[in-house]
C-alpha cells in the first residue's frame, strides 16, 4: 500500500511540477467550450447539458491518449523506470498508481467545467438528473481511454507511436456499434463476431448516461474494461521488468 501511494503522489507531482498539467487543463477548458459554442448553446434557449457531454467522447479521445502516452513511454526513455523498479512495489502497485494519478488530472479538468453547470442554472431550472449521471459517465469515459492509453503506453519509448496506437484503440471502442461500421462488419465477420462488436462500443452506453439512466450494466462494462486493459499493463510492465 505504502507504494502505490509513493507512486500516485510521484506521478500527481510529475504533473503539476511541470507545465503539462495546466497546460492540459486549459487547453480541455478551451475545446470543450469551443465544442458547445459553436452549435450555437445560448440559441438553443434549454437549461440542459446535452451538447457538452454529447461531444465528451470525441473530445476525449484525443486529450486523453495525449495525457497518457508519457506514462510509461518517458519513463522508458529516461531510463527512469530502472529506478522507479528500483523500490519496493510491485507492476501492479506502479500501474495503478501512475493510473490513478492521471485519473485524478482528468477527474479535476471535469471539476472545472462547473461554469457550464452555472450557465445552464442561469439560463433555467435543469433537471439534475442527466448533469449528475452525465459528469459521471464522462469520468468513467475517461478512465476506460486513460487504462487503453497506459497499456499502449507501456510497449514503446516513442511517445508519438504510443499517442497514435491510443487514439486508434480509442477510435475502434468508439466507433464500435455505429450504423456505418455494422453495416460493414456484418458483410465481412460472422454474425456472432459482429454481435460482440456492438456491444464493445462505448457510444451507446456513454448516451445512457447522457439521459440520466445509470444502468449497473453500463457502468460495470467501464469498469471491467479499464481493470481489463489496467491488468494487460501490468503484465507488459511484469515481462519488460523481468527482462531488465
Amino acid at each position: 500500500m505504502r507504494g502505490f501511494i509513493s507512486v500516485f503522489k510521484r506521478e500527481l507531482r510529475s504533473y503539476f511540477s511541470t507545465p503539462l498539467a495546466y497546460v492540459f487543463l486549459v487547453v480541455f477548458l478551451l475545446a470543450s467550450g469551443f465544442m458547445v459554442f459553436q452549435k450555437n448553446f445560448f440559441e438553443m434557449r434549454q437549461a440542459s447539458m446535452w451538447v457538452f457531454f454529447d461531444g465528451m467522447p470525441l473530445l476525449f479521445i484525443f486529450l486523453v491518449p495525449a495525457l497518457a502516452m508519457r506514462l510509461w513511454a518517458e519513463e522508458r526513455r529516461t531510463n527512469t523506470i530502472e529506478l522507479l523498479f528500483s523500490l519496493p512495489i510491485t507492476p501492479a502497485q506502479a500501474a495503478l498508481g501512475k493510473f490513478l494519478a492521471c485519473w485524478t488530472v482528468l477527474a479535476l479538468a471535469l471539476a472545472l467545467t462547473w461554469p457550464m453547470v452555472a450557465t445552464v442554472c442561469y439560463l433555467g431550472d435543469p433537471d439534475w438528473g442527466p448533469i449528475v449521471t452525465g459528469y459521471l459517465g464522462s469520468f468513467l469515459l475517461a478512465g476506460a481511454y486513460l487504462a487503453i492509453g497506459s497499456f499502449f503506453s507501456c510497449l514503446t519509448r516513442n511517445q508519438v507511436i504510443a499517442f497514435v496506437l491510443a487514439v486508434a484503440g480509442c477510435a475502434f471502442f468508439l466507433s464500435a456499434g455505429s450504423p456505418s461500421v455494422m453495416n460493414y462488419l456484418a458483410g465481412t465477420l460472422p454474425a456472432g463476431m459482429v454481435e460482440v462488436v456492438e456491444v464493445l462500443s462505448f457510444k451507446s452506453r456513454f448516451e445512457s448516461f447522457q439521459r440520466g439512466v445509470v444502468e449497473l450494466r453500463d457502468v460495470a462494462f467501464f469498469v471491467l474494461l479499464t481493470a481489463g486493459w489496467l491488468w494487460a499493463s501490468v503484465v507488459a510492465i511484469g515481462e519488460r521488468r523481468a527482462a531488465g
